[in-house]
């Protein structure tokens, strides 16, 4: 599960609402869908009203060649909405006054005389008192963050003096972006190896210039996909980003769009998939959606809100949470998939929270995993909506519900992460038990799943780090010692040879392929969601340039050798003993074996068939005359058997 509290926003969500007066949210909209009433019902209706034009979207729709926009709030239920900025010096006047819909559903206006060349920032006034900005908005202004971006968002548009609280802008000439990489092959989802990393800790800059610059050790490690944190917009600028509020804007803190763009180009033009990280089970205090319907008595969204619920539905739950069945917010959340897949070209979304888009209530962790028709519905819709834009599109979720739910969803094509943090831990420090060192769950099998729909990992940005572990609690026995670093680099490696060679996805959390041993809750660089040291100087260390030179094979192996991806297999992954046996259809097949064990173990192992067998590990080969072949095998010791070479 996620962690969201900004570690510089220290006021509870409750607090922030209270303190912040008035919330404000851009809309550019210039290539949005056209608007039509997908709202939330109870609508009263204006039968003297005056619709939406056609062909104007949500937020603000260029006309005229940036000379006239059209404002678009989707604000049922209001008696009075006006657009204030630069463009009327911020008054509200009878020019700036919005139409209402004839179902009472929508505010629109149309201004006039403007200058394509200007960036201009504005707000709505909502019944003559509350100032927002808009939901659509792709850029705010925020006078509280602002200053903190200056070194990778340079000519930044100066706040607008004399107002309050966060503002939306427009631009018709804004600078635009030339794509390089105009055909991209997104990988088989079978062969997927995703890279997770929090831009904030992966480069000192923060930014996404210098991650394109950074890309070639993702290349020579070899992945094909790369996973962001949440890039929209989140409240404050030293965050993990779960603490979202303005879906459609780029964070400002790691650079410009263009320069998000520029990563992803470049991502693509070296055959990786970019996967965004996305948060919309909840949104917090500073978002509008929250921020337009609130209950002060109660201190939570008000009753007739059309996105968010006014209690939280699981234990989970931190911001507040999103109705997903309400037909707005459905509208509201597919918007915000197009508007990503569309305007940046990326391949895929990593759902945080995806088993909080329910409606059913839920005391326990237990209980909120039960089966819920009502959560499958929503995902088998959104999922859908997705693939009907982009076929390929990867849908990875963060769920952990039942083996039923999980399996449903994911024969649709749906990915879930596999939290094998436990297990992984244990089996690297050499403890059998207190949980168990039990790696079968690396196999989808294993969950119920006939279809390789597990993203399987041992750290993720949630879990602790394996090597971090080793160095604190690992076992021994006489001289060995898996807290010893070369030791416990050398089981961090044996660990993963286990997981690449299980069939389906798999995630690498930043810096594990080189040891990292900075504990996720380090009180010495801010605790949990501190800003955490990249350690670059790691690399110069023998060990854990092996390690990375490890995982790069590994990864290599599982991507470049289709018996990687075979459904044939016997597994053995409960004892000290492990191995894992694959046939494939192109006659490779594949036994990877390990003592998980701090004292030798000798074993009997059934190789598929007598003959040569490679140790791709070592490049050195055995001769398997006959089965079951024995052998004894020290603390530590894995391979990485083949009848054929691996590619």
């Amino acid at each position: 599960m996620r962690q969201f509290i900004n570690r510089k926003l220290i006021m509870t969500k409750n607090l922030y609402l209270l303190l912040i007066a008035v919330v404000l949210i851009s809309g550019t909209a210039c290539k949005k869908e056209s608007t039509s009433n997908k709202g939330s019902g109870n609508v009263t209706g204006n039968t003297g009203g005056t619709d939406v034009p056609a062909g104007a979207g949500d937020g603000v729709t260029f006309l005229n060649g940036g000379k006239s926009v059209i404002f678009n709030l989707y604000a049922p239920s209001k008696n009075s909405v006006s657009v204030i900025g630069d463009f009327n010096n911020w008054a509200a006047n009878a020019a700036s006054a919005m139409k209402n819909s004839k179902d009472g559903t929508r505010w629109w206006v149309q201004i006039d005389n403007l200058d394509p060349t200007k960036e201009y920032a504005y707000q709505y006034l909502i019944d003559g008192s509350l100032k927002v900005a808009d939901p659509y908005t792709n850029k705010i202004l925020d006078p509280a963050n602002d200053a903190g971006v200056a070194s990778v968002y340079p000519n930044l548009k100066p706040y607008p003096a004399g107002q309050t609280g966060i503002v939306s802008t427009f631009w018709y000439s804004a600078p635009t972006y030339s794509w390089k990489t105009t055909s991209f092959t997104r990988p088989d989802p079978k062969k997927l190896v995703i890279y997770e990393l929090l831009v904030r800790d992966f480069v000192g800059t923060h930014s996404y210039k210098t991650l394109t610059d950074t890309i070639n050790y993702l290349v020579r490690l070899g992945v094909n996909a790369v996973e962001l944190m949440p890039v929209n917009e989140f409240e404050g600028n030293d965050s993990w980003g779960y603490n979202s509020n303005f879906m459609f804007a780029l964070d400002k803190y790691y650079g410009t769009p263009n320069d998000y763009k520029a990563f992803i180009d470049a991502c693509h033009a070296k055959g990786m998939a970019v996967i965004q990280d996305i948060v919309l089970e909840d949104q917090f205090g500073s978002s509008p959606l929250v921020q337009m319907y609130w209950n002060s008595t109660t201190n939570a969204p008000a009753a007739n809100n059309p996105w968010m619920d006014q209690a939280n539905m699981h234990p989970d739950a931190v911001g507040f949470q999103m109705n997903h069945q309400s037909a707005a917010t459905q509208y509201f959340t597919k918007n915000v998939m197009k508007y990503w897949m569309q305007e940046y070209h990326i391949d895929g979304y990593r759902f945080d929270e995806a088993k909080g888009y329910t409606q059913t209530p839920s005391a326990d962790e237990a209980s909120w995993a039960n089966y819920d028709a009502g959560r499958v519905a929503t995902w088998t819709n959104y999922n859908a909506y997705m693939k009907s834009l982009d076929p390929s599109f990867y849908v990875i979720l963060e769920y952990f519900a039942g083996n039923q739910e999980q399996a449903q969803l994911a024969n649709l094509g749906m990915m879930m992460w596999n939290n094998m943090s436990d297990a992984g831990e244990q089996a690297t420090m050499g403890y059998a038990t207190n949980p168990s060192w039990d790696l079968s769950g690396l196999f989808y099998d294993n969950d119920g799943l006939t279809v390789p729909g597990l993203v399987d990992y041992f750290e993720s940005h949630d879990q602790e780090r394996l090597q971090f572990k080793n160095e604190a609690y690992g076992n021994s026995n006489g001289t060995y010692n898996t807290k010893d670093l070369p030791t416990g680099l050398k089981r961090d490696e044996m660990a993963a040879a286990f997981m690449f060679a299980a069939p389906g996805p798999n995630l690498v959390w930043q810096f594990g392929e080189r040891g990292y041993d900075v504990s996720i809750n380090d009180a010495n660089t801010g605790g949990r969601l501190g800003d955490k040291p990249p350690h670059w100087e790691y690399m110069a260390d023998p060990n854990r340039a092996h390690l990375y030179a490890m995982y790069a094979k590994f990864i290599k192996w599982k991507i470049n050798n289709a018996v990687f991806t075979s459904t044939t297999y016997t597994y053995n992954l409960g004892g000290n003993f492990k191995f894992i046996q694959l046939l494939g259809n192109d006659g490779t097949d594949v036994e990877v074996v390990g003592n998980f064990d701090v004292v030798p173990t000798t074993v009997s192992v059934n190789f598929p068939s007598i003959g040569t067998w490679t140790d791709n590990v070592t490049g050195t080969s055995i001769n398997v005359a006959s089965l079951p072949f024995t052998a004894t095998f020290a603390p530590g010791e894995y391979h990485v058997y083949s009848n054929k070479p691996l590619q």
